[in-house]
């Protein structure tokens, strides 16, 4: 019973041997220390910077065939209808009616280019981002996707005029 006794008296004196001091000891090795990062402001554009697909210019014509378009006072259904089904064969692969796709939406763009420089635009779009400041700051706005030559006689492009009249 000695030897029992004894034998009990040692497990415990060994557990708490091993088990006592909480001491953690630092591990030879790789450690990473993170400290808290700081951001660092930067500075942007003045929230004034207006998009050039927002600008409103009224008075440029561009550049191309157009010097003069005449606008009635009402809509020609006909000319319009025509319109519509040109944008929808021609136009519709990169602009979408109220929002921003590969090129601008061409709803309210009477209200922000003379009819001049739209006509001159679908007519001669290499000539315009070439020499027409704004067609430059609009082929920059939408990452440098020039817009196509499609090719239009000037009848058709005062068709598709005509129907961005309605929208």
């Amino acid at each position: 019973m000695k030897i029992v006794f004894k034998s009990i008296v040692l497990v415990f004196s060994l557990l708490i041997i091993s088990c006592g001091g909480k001491e953690e000891k630092k591990k030879e090795g790789f450690s990473v220390d993170r400290q808290k990062t700081t951001t660092v402001k930067k500075e942007t554009k003045a929230a004034t910077t207006v998009k050039a697909s927002e600008k409103i210019d009224l008075t440029t014509k561009g550049v191309g065939p157009v010097k003069s378009v005449t606008l009635g006072a009402e809509v020609d259904k006909a000319l319009a209808a025509k319109g519509e089904d040109i944008y929808n064969k021609m136009c519709l692969a990169c602009h979408r009616i109220g929002k921003k796709f590969i090129g601008p939406p061409p709803n309210g763009i009477l209200e922000r280019r003379s009819p001049e420089w739209v006509m001159n635009m679908i007519l001669n779009p290499e000539g315009m981002v070439k020499e027409d400041a704004l067609a430059k700051e609009l082929l920059m706005e939408f990452n440098g996707a020039p817009m196509a030559n499609q090719g239009l006689t000037e009848e058709q492009a005062r068709e598709v005029l005509e129907y961005f009249r309605t929208l």
